[in-house]
């Protein structure tokens, strides 16, 4: 635990102006960021007397070793810094929402020749309208089914619309009236894409005109005496009301707004969020957080608006935000959502009215997602408690281990070797700190080998990024391994690395401490865990602790999980570990083993895949992707490249001679010698010149 004043700044060293600071450990990780108006106001804070803290604020300054700051130039760029770094460097105590679930939205790809209306899921994409979120995917395809009759639009798959095109027959939808069949040509592109724009405006909230209009056809076809077609029309009002009936009038004035709402108690937080446009309730959403930090129900808010507005533009954002409490900078927030939309954006807490109503019912969702969040989430704390403490008291470790780290092995027959490491932090997955290894220093199935050399390779990284550092001064001698080619990362969804001061604040006054070179994201294998696992039984657990062994660390614990009777094995142990088959702690240690062992097959699967899928043109010095795509569609098979001629070859576009020869010799290369067989028998000869016989 530091002392905070080991780190505090100097007297007058800390500007007097707006900016955003960040808390870094002693493995200079980012662990807290905030903004304010005045930086040295703000910062002082931090710096007093530590029993007059809020108990999490005493636990981030004592956990931190450092701290630096940027000055910006107004309350804005502040708000739009500090939520580009919470989303950078993922600070552990910071409130962070977490969805509950990936909400669906309603999509129209507009970007297309045909639009398509289809369900969609994650992040949004360039061209492609949304409506919602909605609550389940089948409320979005209950509302689709009633639509289609009047706009039919398409919905199937690039796949299905390219294979309906190649033979002339539209899917069942085409045939029901549920789809104008553009994949026959029964209406033009623009013709669709009028469909689809209708089919937005409609979901938009422009209902009464056009259903006015439709009501007017049905009323000049009976007076025809169409009667047919006026039934058709009446059905299609019908299905349009039932639509519409499933977002019910919340606000009669047509408003456009989005009403945030909190539930709280001293450890978690619930929001809801309902999106109403046109005065109709078009999506809702909902978010549960941690206060790993002390936020006030103002600050929540703040942090709510962040996540939901951080990525949007133009109509994402609305005209009016209505929260139960406004944020310490509103004018700032308004400010930021204004600039994000486009044009004025009104924040404000609702006083009266049907607005205040509404808000009500969005506290009374925020208050009943926290009770059952609570509810499903109890066990859980209790039970990844219990859990970690049982393998502590197995293993006989000082605490608890909250990391841990798994390794496993994986081949095919010897072939495609390849290792797992896998996380788990306070008993969750930490899925963006997973590795994967080649074995790159022998050839062959040897699982302990393989196992030395991978946790080898792990701590040495480690050690490395100590030295770095100036943590570790004198390590070990240990052979070098530059570059470590065989090992990757897998961190879906991070940002790329750029430096700090660059993109849209490229202008910020960067101010920091003196010896932080280091720009605090996550890096490879820099933080160590208290305990190791690997999947495997006595020789592989020796074959670990020889590898911590021969680096000098000796305070990371090592276990092993033997498959065929779930036992621990420690080292020097001739005798397992038994844990009880209902321990939760051996449940969590199967759990992380299991974790492993996929994500090893997986990466093992994918190798495998790509070096079958390979082809003597892989081989061809110069030759890329368009021009072997070229050539095999040129001859329609590589079977019949193969049987080609220099000549005929020089005839595909793009391909000269010199690259004819190189492909005709990798194809010679690549083919199987053809047997000798001697001419006058008939037998097929052996390479030593013997002959067989079936």
């Amino acid at each position: 635990m530091a002392d905070p004043s080991s780190y505090r700044p100097k007297p007058g060293q800390i500007p007097d102006s707006p900016g955003v600071y960040r808390f870094r450990d002693d493995h200079r990780r980012v662990i807290y960021v905030g903004k304010a108006k005045s930086l040295r106001q703000r910062l002082a804070n931090y710096f007093q007397d530590l029993a007059g803290l809020h108990p999490r604020t005493r636990t981030m300054v004592t956990t931190a070793a450092s701290v630096e700051w940027t000055v910006v130039s107004t309350e804005v760029e502040a708000l739009q810094l500090e939520y580009s770094w919470i989303k950078e460097y993922d600070p552990r105590f910071n409130v962070k929402y977490r969805d509950d679930k990936s909400y669906p939205f309603l999509a129209v790809t507009l970007n297309e020749e045909f639009p398509r209306v289809q369900v969609m899921r994650g992040a949004k994409k360039k061209g492609v309208r949304y409506f919602g979120p909605y609550g389940h995917a089948w409320a979005i395809r209950e509302t689709v089914d009633l639509m289609l009759r009047v706009f039919p639009v398409r919905t199937c798959s690039a796949g299905v619309f390219k294979n309906a095109a190649r033979t002339g027959r539209p899917c069942l939808l085409g045939y029901i009236g549920k789809c104008s069949a553009p994949c026959v040509g029964r209406v033009t592109p623009e013709e669709h894409r009028e469909l689809a724009e209708e089919f937005c405006d409609f979901m938009a909230g422009r209902t009464g005109t056009y259903i006015r209009r439709l009501e007017q056809r049905m009323t000049d076809a009976a007076e025809e005496m169409e009667y047919e077609k006026a039934a058709r029309l009446r059905d299609d009002i019908g299905a349009l009301r039932r639509a519409m009936e499933k977002n019910a009038v919340v606000l009669a004035d047509a408003t456009d707004a989005d009403l945030i709402a909190v539930a709280e108690d001293e450890l978690e937080a619930a929001v809801q969020i309902f999106h109403v446009r046109g005065g109709r309730v078009r999506g809702q959403r909902g978010w549960v957080t941690d206060k790993v930090e002390a936020v006030e129900t103002a600050g929540l808010v703040e942090h709510a608006l962040q996540q939901l507005y951080g990525e949007e533009r133009g109509d994402a954002v609305p005209k009016e935000v209505l929260v139960p409490a406004l944020p310490e900078d509103a004018e700032a927030v308004a400010q930021w959502l204004s600039e994000r939309r486009g044009s004025h954006v009104s924040l404000r807490i609702p006083q009266r009215g049907d607005k205040k109503d509404l808000m009500a019912t969005v506290g009374r969702n925020a208050q009943q997602s926290l009770v059952l969040h609570k509810t499903k989430r109890a066990s859980d704390l209790t039970t990844r408690s219990r859990a970690l403490e049982e393998i502590a008291e197995a293993l006989g470790l000082d605490s608890a281990p909250l990391r841990i780290e798994c390794y496993d092995i994986s081949h095919l027959q010897g072939d495609d070797v390849v290792a797992s490491m896998v996380v788990f932090e306070d008993g969750l997955a930490r899925k963006g700190e997973y590795r994967r290894f080649q074995i790159k220093t022998f050839e062959g199935q040897d699982d302990v080998r393989s196992m030395h050399e991978v946790i080898g390779r792990r701590f040495r990284r480690y050690l490395q990024e100590k030295e770095r550092t100036g943590e570790w001064p004198e390590a070990p001698d240990r052979p070098e391994e530059p570059g470590e080619p065989g090992e990757s990362s897998v961190q879906a969804g991070q940002p790329a690395e750029s430096p700090a001061g660059t993109g849209p604040l490229e202008r910020l006054e960067r101010l920091e401490q003196p010896g932080h070179e280091d720009d605090g994201r996550p890096r490879r294998f820099a933080y160590p865990p208290q305990l190791v696992v690997v999947d495997g039984g006595q020789p592989q657990v020796a074959a670990a602790k020889r590898a911590l062994d021969e680096l000098g660390i000796d305070d990371v614990a090592v276990c092993g999980l033997a498959k065929r009777l779930e036992e621990v094995w420690v080292p020097g142990e001739s005798d397992p570990v038994v844990l009880p088959r209902s321990s939760e702690g051996l449940y969590l240690l199967q759990r992380v083993r299991d974790e492993a062992h996929r994500f090893a097959i997986t990466y093992q699967r994918a190798k495998r895949a790509k070096r079958v899928r390979s082809s003597p043109l892989d081989d061809v010095p110069g030759l890329g992707e368009s021009r072997k795509q070229s050539l095999i569609k040129h001859f329609g098979s590589v079977k019949k490249l193969r049987q080609a001629t220099i000549d005929q070859i020089c005839e595909v576009p793009g391909v000269g001679r010199k690259t004819a020869e190189s492909v005709i010799v990798a194809f010679a290369k690549a083919a199987p010698a053809a047997p000798a067989v001697n001419t006058a028998t008939g037998e097929i000869m052996e390479d030593n010149g013997g002959s067989t016989h079936d």
